[in-house]
């Protein structure tokens, strides 16, 4: 008996085994776990099949070392929708196959896991006083923070407030005053859940309209404007799922958007909920993996990899902000959450919801198409209104630190109104770029075809792309003159400004640099929904999800850049984080206002976005993209090369293109530099397929990229395939 068996590799094929004398046939299934040697090394791989006969002598195979499951441990309609995606996407199996895994699983650890540890005290040590254990001040310092803390401390939170606990803590255990318990590693039910609100009659019609479904597959693009109430239409609809017994998947872009979509969904729904990202332990992201699978969870909420989590009984599918660029893996499998999780809910034959108010245009065509079907809530939930969006023509005024007079003047009414200021930079750091006044020399990465960022608080300089920083450089190498200025604004600069004209004024910034510490997030947004900060100057993190009542001013600071990206997508993206900003005004009982600074007030999509007319907008570049050939109207495949020198992925290329077979239907673009040719310390290229139909492009590419493994020029270059790539610059 051969066992046909997916390893982790770069090679995208399948190894043959040998089955031992001691293990019977039948106790093999596909999607079992399994050890093998291969090459010096044991390795975890899963089995695909069982043969008869192999390719390859029987004397050259070895066995298996051990069978680690008696049940496949990938649900059956998770492990075939890897096994098509591997296909379509053009990626090894193996590699697939780990990906869906928590790592624990992938290192051959059992399927099961000990849920959380929890000190707790007894009856005992909560009527203890405290002051009968002067002679012990570790012990009775213990007990007095478990006794201010009666539901208990897990390991955690006891290695933040104590040093060296555990030793004490054995002793307090010792005497019956602690208890140790297990916490389940899923989000509990709060006791009395919230009631829903009131509902809109558009909302009434979505959550009918989604109702009706259950049971049967249909692919719904859920379009609300901001603040329509699209999250009390997914609970609403994940209510009557739990009431058929089923499961609720929820695909969300962020983890930054987890906390308080959990939150609301724990103070609604009366049932355990998986929460899956990659901020987890492991053992926490396996113990929720493993709820899932086991239908102890009964809602899974995650982001793009825990679209391949097993559901025992699968009801619906969600996926919050569908138009997100987080929902495409952009190294190794590089797959679409989004469009495998329509897959997945279609082979399930349940309902699937794509949420956005900026929907994708690949979703608005397929709208067109008649492959969805569209639900609208044009209408802000509780009455409130859309924000008004104002144009500001920012040439030859007179600018502070990147904030018009217009835009400052605005800003000063709202304050003093009590009403918070939310300014949006989609740039981090204090200047893009440190140049000498004397000689025009900058700062350039070393690795990288781009400048570094300066940061002043630390005084350093960092490469937003390749990571890598120094301290910043206090005298110019060319010229060795002191004039050394940030030019240029980033979100560190702009709250250093807004200190200086705010001072009666609490400001916070957020972005990636400082929300890195744990619960740096949080902190910041609680003090957003408290009062206590006043002016909030933040990146993308602060665009969609995110509910801040008393914000009635929002001001764009640059908005012209993405228009004129060389992708054929900068526009649509900028479109649609420009209109998800938007939406944090006005989303309670007090009237919006959003700023648009620009050098362009004549782009013609500006008129669209101060109209608050995305569905035109889209159509606009819909036709600019059916004009032009681009998906959704037509199919794209990148083949990248990179190397330390940059010869060798132009060469590979060339010779990748020379081996193709060009179908009829089937354009080359290329071989070219990337945009950014060097970045990390190696040389990048790339290769565009472009097809008119998605079953020619397959037809074309995998009879290719199996011609490419045998390329001597493969040797010195790490090549790699992206099918629908959302990055083509």
């Amino acid at each position: 008996m051969i066992l046909r068996i997916a390893i982790p590799t770069p090679l995208r094929r399948s190894f043959d085994y040998l089955l031992p004398d001691h293990i019977s046939a039948t106790q093999l299934k596909p999607g079992v776990r399994v050890q093998v040697p291969f090459g010096r090394r044991q390795v975890i791989g899963l089995l695909l099949e069982t043969a008869e006969q192999s390719s390859i002598p029987a004397s050259r195979l070895k066995p298996v070392s051990a069978i680690l499951d008696e049940q496949p441990v990938l649900s059956d309609d998770v492990f075939q929708l890897l096994l098509w995606a591997s296909r379509y996407y053009q990626h090894p199996i193996g590699d697939v196959l780990q990906h869906a895994l928590p790592v624990l699983l992938r290192q051959g650890h059992a399927l099961q896991v000990k849920g959380l540890q929890l000190w707790q005290l007894t009856p005992e040590g909560q009527q203890l006083s405290p002051d009968t254990l002067k002679r012990a001040p570790r012990q009775q310092q213990l007990l007095n923070q478990l006794q201010q803390t009666p539901q208990g401390m897990n390991a955690q939170q006891l290695d933040e407030a104590h040093e060296n606990w555990r030793p004490v803590m054995k002793k307090l255990v010792e005497k019956h005053w602690v208890k140790v318990l297990e916490q389940p590693l899923v989000e509990q039910p709060v006791e009395q859940p919230v009631s829903a609100p009131l509902l809109n009659p558009d909302q009434e019609a979505a959550i009918n309209s989604i109702t009706e479904t259950l049971n049967r597959f249909q692919a719904f693009l859920l379009e609300g404007v901001t603040g329509s109430g699209k999250t009390e239409v997914y609970l609403q609809v994940i209510e009557k799922v739990l009431q058929q017994n089923q499961q609720a998947l929820v695909l969300v872009p962020e983890i930054g958007l987890t906390p308080q979509l959990l939150q609301r969904f724990r103070e609604r729904l009366n049932v355990p909920i998986a929460v899956l990202h990659s901020a987890l332990t492991d053992q926490a992201r396996l113990g929720a993996w493993l709820a899932a699978r086991n239908d102890d969870a009964r809602v899974v909420i995650g982001t793009r990899s825990a679209l391949f989590t097993p559901l025992q009984n699968p009801g619906v599918i969600i996926i919050d902000e569908e138009h997100d660029g987080s929902f495409k893996q952009q190294d190794g499998f590089r797959y679409s959450a989004r469009d495998l999780a329509v897959l997945r809910a279609q082979r399930n034959n349940i309902p699937v919801i794509l949420g956005s108010a900026t929907p994708s245009l690949e979703s608005i065509y397929n709208i067109q198409q008649q492959r969805y079907q569209r639900i609208s809530l044009p209408l802000r939930a509780g009455g409130a209104i859309p924000p008004q969006i104002r144009i500001l023509d920012i040439r030859n005024q007179k600018m502070e630190h990147g904030l018009s007079p217009s835009l400052l003047s605005a800003m000063k009414t709202h304050l003093a109104q009590g009403s918070q200021v939310l300014l949006f930079l989609n740039r981090r750091g204090y200047a893009p770029v440190l140049m000498c006044h004397d000689c025009g020399w900058h700062a350039n990465c070393v690795r990288c075809d781009a400048h570094m960022t300066y940061h002043h608080r630390d005084r350093r300089l960092r490469c937003h792309h390749c990571g890598s920083e120094r301290p910043a450089d206090t005298q110019c190498p060319d010229c060795q003159g002191e004039e050394l200025h940030g030019y240029g604004q980033g979100t560190e600069r702009i709250e250093t400004a807004l200190a200086e004209l705010f001072p009666e004024y609490n400001i916070a910034r957020i972005d990636r640099d400082n929300t890195r510490r744990k619960d740096a997030f949080k902190n910041l947004l609680e003090d957003v929904h408290s009062g206590k900060t006043n002016i909030l100057i933040g990146t993308q993190m602060l665009a969609k999800g995110h509910h801040f009542p008393n914000v009635t001013l929002v001001g764009i600071l640059e908005a012209d850049q993405g228009f004129y990206s060389s992708d054929f997508r900068g526009a649509e993206r900028i479109s649609q984080l420009i209109l998800q900003v938007a939406g944090r005004a006005g989303r309670a009982e007090k009237p919006g206002e959003v700023l648009i600074q620009t050098h362009h007030p004549e782009q013609p999509l500006l008129s669209y976005l101060q109209q608050n007319n995305y569905p035109a907008l889209a159509q606009s570049l819909l036709e600019e993209r059916q004009a032009a050939d681009w998906p959704p109207y037509t199919y794209l495949a990148m083949l990248r090369a990179e190397a330390p020198d940059a010869g060798s992925p132009m060469n590979f290329l060339l010779d990748a293109k020379q081996k193709a077979e060009v179908n009829k239907g089937v354009f080359i673009l290329g071989p070219q530099p990337a945009p950014m040719e060097k970045r990390a310390g190696r040389y990048r290229a790339q290769l565009l397929v472009q097809a008119a139909d998605r079953q020619i492009l397959q037809q074309f590419l995998s009879p290719w990229l199996l011609e490419l493994e045998s390329l001597k020029s493969t040797r010195k270059v790490r090549w790699s395939v992206d099918v629908d790539p959302q990055d083509t610059y």
